[in-house]
């Protein structure tokens, strides 16, 4: 181990670091001064990776789920030969730049994962896990292992003090995730002061309790740290927790303290740390040259470590045809089998969670790589997966239904991270009132751009008896409002064959399918081009006339009380829409959506949920037939007739 250069490396991680917040005015020095030696020795010693091909499949992983201390992670990627140059460290912080603020999946070369919100990146650094493992169990086989890569996460005081982390950890303990490695910068330092203000527990015995082996060592025992990384990677049967003893700031004159956590040190400071480091104090973003000599000398073994894994993968590709088919699927987002639709009768009574769950195993059998499961819903959702399989437990990777338990935050966040990882394609399914839940790593799924499927039911006030904190009301609306993802809600079971279609070929956004309790009727779509109209959001159901008099767009379940409804209306012509998904209706042409909803004066909306994002399809607010309150106790239809929700309500709001 050369330890010149890593101490040079650990050196130049600190400059880089300081003098990049500093002249951003905007920054978290603590971290980075705090554990550069843990950075030094993961990527030159440890990560089994290649600077020059940041998408290796067979790569480590490494999350930064403690993601404000983001300028350890650009130094770092800087100085190994990712593609990260010496500018775009001094423009950290800066629109545009490749550094920003916190770590951007997508956006920066070698960054796993997008971070900032604590706690999400040991989330996601257990999916990844969980995808490594799947991978291993179906396509190594006796003669080539092309899956045997770790996970790696750094994760701080925050992160473990979100609960997120903890639904996760325990997750992963009962998985025995064995390939899954946490250090934790153990600095004992929080923003408002010492965390023996509020964080006590012995998290030790805590994670011990999760059923992770537990290591503790000190972060700037450069061989010490190899050893403890040695030692976690002989422990197959449980994930492991490194807790190293740090200090935040580390060399700063205000080491040690809140100060150095979340702002830069001010010049005088940096003068003075630099003193301490034996760098120039007039020398910027300076680089020691035995970190350069020693990444320069590390190049052709990191080239060698993917070229090495390129000869194992030809070799297993020519041995096993239909496998190599599979991944290349896999990686790709295409079909890799065959699979016939569902097909139902018009006027079949089938709750849109009962046809979902048909889809999910049409489309099992169709993609391979599809892998799902609920937080502890699965007969109530009808997610279970029936292909071949089974559950995934320690004792058979190969599963692909997968039991969460309640644990949504954490299954959603699991979810994001298998999708990130690469050649897993997972849902994840509960109610959708508990969406809420969820709501922050759907967030984070839409920033990067990844397609996991949320499977969402029981999705109005038709849930009935458990009452108002089972009937949602205005999550509809809230997901809808977050950027880029999309929200598709069938009004019956021919309309939820669509909606998984859709869903599927999604490849850069998150989706939600908000699908019934109740059942709902398979009703006659008068258009001939629904099938394809609906894939550009909405359809005609039933069209009254070219120039309808009223035209109700309704969204789900409330399809069919529009239909209903209308047959209760004489003497006026009444056109029926179902948008599926409002978002995307509303992204096209005028001529398109003039075509689907004719050229009535009047437009009725109906949907079981609140009217936010609905106002401006309508003149008049009254012809908004939302629900803007909570829901009672109650049999579903009950709680519809106290409400004023029922198809006779609306037929009087049509003559009105």
């Amino acid at each position: 181990m050369d330890t010149k250069g890593i101490a040079a490396v650990a050196k130049s991680i600190r400059s880089l670091s300081i003098d990049a917040i500093q002249k951003a005015k905007s920054g978290h020095p603590g971290l980075p001064l705090g554990c550069a030696e843990l950075a030094a020795v993961l990527y030159g010693e440890v990560l089994k990776h290649n600077p020059a091909d940041s998408k290796w499949a067979d790569r480590d992983r490494f999350v930064l789920s403690a993601g404000h201390g983001s300028m350890l992670l650009y130094s770092v990627l800087y100085l190994s030969g990712y593609k990260v140059t010496i500018d775009d460290i001094k423009n950290f912080r800066q629109v545009g730049s490749v550094c920003a603020g916190h770590p951007e999946y997508g956006w920066t070369d070698g960054v796993e994962n997008t971070s900032g919100p604590l706690g999400q990146g040991i989330a996601l650094a257990v999916g990844m896990a969980m995808a490594e493992s799947m991978l291993a169990a179906k396509y190594n086989t006796k003669n080539h292992k092309i899956v045997d890569h770790y996970t790696y996460a750094l994760c701080g005081e925050g992160c473990l003090e979100e609960g997120v982390s903890s639904e996760a950890c325990s997750f992963a303990g009962h998985n025995k995730l064995g390939k899954l490695i946490v250090f934790y910068d153990q600095n004992k330092i929080s923003i408002d002061g010492s965390t023996n203000i509020t964080f006590t527990e012995d998290i030790g015995k805590r994670y011990e309790a999760y059923g992770w082996q537990v290591l503790k060592g000190d972060m700037y025992n450069v061989k010490g740290l190899l050893k403890l990384i040695e030692k976690a990677k002989k422990c197959s049967d449980k994930p492991t927790l490194i807790m190293l003893k740090s200090v935040i700031g580390k060399f700063a004159p205000k080491q040690g303290t809140p100060a150095v956590h979340g702002e830069p040190l001010g010049e005088a400071d940096v003068a003075e740390t630099k003193k301490n480091l034996g760098i120039n104090t007039e020398e910027f973003f300076y680089v020691d040259p035995d970190a350069l000599r020693y990444f320069n000398e590390k190049k052709s073994g990191f080239e060698k470590n993917e070229a090495d894994w390129n000869e194992e993968f030809k070799a297993w590709a020519e041995e096993n045809p239909e496998l190599a088919k599979q991944w290349k699927a896999s990686f790709e987002g295409t079909a890799d089998g065959e699979a016939k639709d569902p097909e139902y009768e018009t006027g079949a009574s089938v709750a849109t969670r009962t046809a979902s769950g048909d889809m999910i195993n049409a489309m099992g059998l169709k993609y391979s790589y599809l892998v799902g499961g609920s937080a502890d819903l699965k007969g109530s959702n009808k997610s279970g997966m029936k292909c071949d399989g089974g559950t995934y437990t320690p004792e058979n990777r190969g599963g692909r239904s997968i039991e969460y338990g309640i644990r949504e935050f954490g299954m959603a966040s699991e979810a994001l991270g298998m999708v990130t990882h690469g050649g897993i394609r997972p849902f994840v399914a509960t109610y959708l009132v508990f969406s809420d839940y969820m709501r922050p790593s759907i967030r984070l799924a839409s920033i990067m751009k990844q397609p996991v499927i949320y499977d969402l039911t029981h999705d109005s006030i038709y849930v009935g008896e458990d009452g108002p904190t089972h009937q949602p009301i205005e999550q509809l609306s809230s997901l809808r409002a977050i950027p880029g993802v999309q929200v598709i809600r069938p009004g019956d079971a021919e309309e939820t064959v669509a909606a998984w279609h859709m869903a599927m070929e999604s490849k850069d956004h998150p989706v939600v399918l908000s699908l019934t309790r109740q059942n709902v009727p398979v009703y006659a779509k008068e258009s001939a081009s629904w099938k394809e109209d609906i894939m550009k959001g909405g359809y005609v159901v039933k069209a009254g006339s070219e120039n309808p008099d009223v035209t109700i767009v309704a969204t789900g379940s409330e399809v069919c009380m529009a239909l209903e409804a209308a047959e209760k209306v004489s003497g006026k012509t009444v056109r029926v829409v179902s948008v599926m998904d409002k978002n995307l209706f509303e992204a096209q042409s005028e001529e398109f959506q003039t075509k689907v909803l004719g050229e009535s004066s009047r437009v009725i909306i109906a949907e079981a949920g609140c009217a936010t994002g609905w106002e401006g399809w309508v003149t008049d607010k009254k012809d908004l037939f939302t629900i803007d309150r909570f829901g009672e106790s109650g049999p579903g239809k009950k709680v519809a007739e106290a409400l004023g929700f029922t198809a006779d309500k609306l037929a009087e709001l049509i003559n009105a």
